[in-house]
Formats: structure tokens, C-alpha cells, sequence
């Protein structure tokens, strides 16, 4: 007989069940491209085409800012960003996708999206609609 999980009925705890499994299916996924999910965060945010300060950037991926600039560190080495000062303020850096980076990160987008739809696959179009809606009111 199986014991049922007593942490199962609690909101916080599904949260982060569903969590470690998406970000499980999402890593195996991107090493093949050998890029961790807090990079393609990171890419998909340069993408967008706004120039970030590293606050702002490490904001929207999710990362705090001593692992952002770490990361960062490491994408700069494999030519995927470079960092220019910011013509609005010297004091800060601006993170910028390379032409390598770009079509990396082109690469890497439609796996995220097969992912995407892998995972939106197990809902119909009004409930995973409607998780997305529920989750982005958390925070």
C-alpha cells in the first residue's frame, strides 16, 4: 500500500512539485544545446530587444544579481552576450545577444516550445490559459 504524501494537499507544496518536474523535462531538453535554463532566460530576456541593466535583467530571468553576473561571466567566455556601458548612464552595463547567441538562441527556442506544448498538451487550450492566468497573479 501505497502512503499518501502529506505535503500533497498544500498549494506551496504542488507548486513546487510541478516546479522540479517542468524544470526537469526543460533541462533535459536544453543540454543537448549545452545551456542551462537560467541561460535561456537570460537570452530570451536580450531577445526581447531592450537593453537591460544587469538589475533589470536579473529581475525578469528569475536569478539573483551575484549569480546573474556569474552567469553572465560564463556567456560572455562562450561568445553568446557582450556587455556594453550604457549610453544612458556610464555607471551602468548593458548585456547585448552576439549574432552567435542570436541563432542559438533561435535553436533553443523551438525546443522550449515543444516543451511548452508537451506540457500544454495535458490541459485544453481554456485550462492551461487559465493556470497561466492564476500563476502570474502569485508575486
Amino acid at each position: 500500500m501505497t502512503k499518501q504524501n502529506p505535503l500533497g494537499s498544500h498549494l506551496s507544496y504542488a507548486l513546487a512539485a510541478a516546479h522540479r518536474t517542468v524544470n526537469q523535462l526543460l533541462s533535459a531538453r536544453l543540454k543537448k544545446h549545452g545551456i542551462q535554463i537560467e541561460a535561456w532566460r537570460v537570452m530570451e530576456c536580450l531577445d526581447a530587444g531592450e537593453k537591460l541593466t544587469m538589475c533589470e535583467l536579473a529581475k525578469q530571468a528569475l536569478l539573483n544579481p551575484p549569480a546573474l553576473s556569474k552567469l553572465v561571466d560564463r556567456m560572455v567566455s562562450d561568445g553568446l552576450v557582450h556587455r556594453q556601458i550604457s549610453t544612458a548612464d556610464q555607471r551602468q552595463i548593458n548585456l547585448l545577444l552576439t549574432n552567435l547567441g542570436r541563432t542559438r538562441m533561435l535553436q533553443i527556442r523551438q525546443d522550449v516550445e515543444d516543451e511548452d506544448r508537451a506540457l500544454t498538451d495535458q490541459f485544453n487550450t481554456q485550462d492551461g490559459a487559465l493556470l497561466i492566468q492564476l500563476l502570474s497573479k502569485i508575486g
